[in-house]
């Protein structure tokens, strides 16, 4: 299945340098100007996520934008959580700093190819129902009966979808394979995955933890199914940020996801020490401190102050958000 290329990656020209201190000075003031409200995931850059109101993963994020009460939502993550912002506030104006901060995992998923895919299973078959992992396009949401995140998706498996049905996981494999082996439940696997998890390097992380005697690894879900047997500790975001926050002993935890959520789990347990988990790259196979998603480094001080500034880019409604409406109110606020 082909990759779409709904939000390829575009050089653009670097911005002159700004001081952060007055960048962020500027959005203060905007925020009160134009009734607004930031919510930042846990994978932006630090200084986002200080003056953002709102931070958090992709769960308590989808929960937070139902609580809003200013009349605009800038949302600084990926296109699919602004997306969902907007189906959650249908009244607001959701805006994004970057409209090209794409998901490779959604666009590992185009809504065409999923809904040719479910037509065939059903003409073999099968009776099943499509749980999707939220880093999805509305559309893509639309078609499915359940969304989760990687906080809430072994419960929801577990407790809403009926054991006499078939389930099609999309679109992580290594989400949904480690999702096979701690429900028991077996799944039909879309081959996608996340272009930043899939990269980190077993060899440096077993070498990383020999040089650092009592230490953890935190791993991400998304991560191949080798780094997950290898780690101390499996979770989302916020499960990581609770899990260090409950160890007072200082400990050095190696952390493998997006390296931006090295700031969170920093400032819940700064007793610890925190190491990225290097990735390597595939056409050389040199290692690299490549553990930085190219979308989520979209979002910047000065997009942030821009889009709230000139009131764009912004989220507009489409049809189909009102099916990933009711799904996504079933899945992640019931």
């Amino acid at each position: 299945m082909s990759q779409s290329n709904l939000f390829p990656l575009v050089d653009a020209p670097e911005a002159p340098y700004e001081d952060p201190l007055d960048l962020m000075d500027e959005i203060e003031r905007l925020k009160v100007e134009r009734d607004a409200s930031i919510l930042a995931h846990y994978y932006v850059d630090g200084e986002i996520q200080d003056i953002a109101d709102y931070v958090g993963d992709s769960l308590k994020l989808a929960r937070d934008a139902t609580n809003v009460k200013t009349s605009t939502i800038v949302f600084s993550g990926v296109h699919f959580m602004a997306e969902s912002a907007k189906i959650m506030n249908p009244e607001k104006r959701v805006l994004i700093p970057d409209l090209l901060a794409g998901c490779s995992l959604a666009d590992s998923c185009p809504p065409d190819k999923l809904a040719a895919f479910q037509e065939k299973l059903r003409a073999e078959g099968h009776d099943f129902e499509t749980v999707a992992y939220i880093n999805t396009s509305a559309a893509v949401k639309s078609l499915c009966d359940w969304i989760v995140t990687s906080g809430n998706a072994r419960e929801l498996i577990e407790q809403k979808v009926p054991r006499d049905k078939e389930i099609l996981f999309v679109p992580d494999q290594h989400l949904g394979r480690y999702l096979m082996e701690v429900t028991g439940r077996e799944m039909i696997l879309w081959p996608g995955s996340c272009m930043v998890h899939e990269i980190f390097s077993l060899q440096d992380m077993l070498r990383a933890k020999r040089k650092n005697p009592g230490s953890q690894v935190l791993a991400h879900p998304e991560c191949p199914e080798n780094i997950l047997h290898a780690a101390d500790f499996v979770g989302g975001t916020e499960k990581m940020r609770r899990h260090v926050a409950s160890i007072s002993e200082p400990t050095t935890f190696l952390v493998a996801t997006e390296v931006n959520m090295i700031h969170p789990l920093k400032l819940a347990a700064p007793q610890h020490e925190f190491v990225p988990v290097p990735g390597i790259m595939a056409d050389s196979g040199e290692t690299c401190a490549c553990n930085r998603c190219p979308h989520m480094a979209r979002n910047t001080l000065q997009k942030v102050r821009d889009c709230l500034r000139d009131g764009q880019p912004e989220i507009e409604w489409q049809s189909y958000f009102d099916r990933a409406r009711e799904v996504l109110e079933r899945s992640l606020l019931n």
